[in-house]
């Protein structure tokens, strides 16, 4: 099977193990990764920010750099949404772009969506010892629609202890150009989220975005919360790792 990285600004920038745990993990199960060259950013700020002719300039570049892949996957639900959800809007009554848009919405997956319901896969034969709470970001739970494909997974690893997460829908207040726009409304959001992170008493806060965790992690630290901030690939691999010690 022959699967293509799409690595999102953030992570590529920021988090770069994020997706090397992504490669690693989809390796290990039978797949061919490659990472075009050719990706840039899905265009998602700027038609967040209301610049739909320069978001659609963005998402056609990454359309090319994607249209050959058998399969997409990402470890960032809002990118993946932003394709699923919006490119079909951007390119609509284009004869040209709109089914190539449409033909990378079957075929592009967030990263547990992926393992789980295409691969098939629900546990990993994996081993982390933790207190772990999980936080469903907006726009793979609400655009996507991920709800149990990360719960699977985490229930799947030997030795994780899952809290609750309290209130675990509310948005986390990042939301991108949001907190900087919104800031005093953002900072609310965020400060009610690691509260309840800390309320649940968890060593590790595991997410399928990393713009959210990014977020809380950065309210964590500000209050001095010994709290581990993890994607989702990144517990899972580190977890196939301590099973084969």
């Amino acid at each position: 099977m022959r699967v293509s990285l799409f690595i999102t600004c953030l992570a590529d920038q920021l988090y770069p193990q994020v997706g090397e745990s992504v490669v690693r993990l989809l390796h290990r199960y039978g797949c061919e990764v490659d990472f075009p060259e050719g990706q840039t950013c899905c265009g998602q700020p700027a038609f967040n920010s209301g610049y739909q002719d320069e978001a659609r300039e963005v998402a056609k570049s990454w359309i090319r750099a994607f249209e050959h892949s058998d399969y997409v996957v990402s470890p960032s639900g809002s990118c993946t949404g932003m394709i699923h959800h919006y490119y079909p809007h951007l390119f609509a009554n284009d004869p040209e772009w709109q089914p190539k848009a449409e033909a990378l919405v079957e075929k592009t997956y967030e990263f547990s969506q992926f393992v789980v319901n295409v691969l098939g896969i629900r546990e990993l034969e994996a081993h982390f010892a933790a207190k772990v709470t999980y936080h469903p970001s907006c726009h793979a739970m609400r655009l996507l629609g991920i709800r149990q494909e990360p719960l699977q997974l985490l229930c799947g690893v030997e030795g994780v202890q899952l809290a609750d997460l309290p209130h675990k829908e509310d948005c986390c207040g990042f939301g991108g150009t949001f907190a900087v726009k919104m800031g005093d409304m953002s900072e609310a959001m965020v400060a009610e989220k690691a509260k309840h992170v800390t309320d649940t008493g968890a060593e590790v806060l595991v997410g399928t975005d990393m713009g959210c965790l990014m977020n809380i992690g950065g309210r964590l630290q500000k209050e001095g919360r010994n709290v581990t901030i993890m994607h989702l690939a990144e517990l899972l691999e580190r977890g196939v790792k301590n099973r084969e010690r």
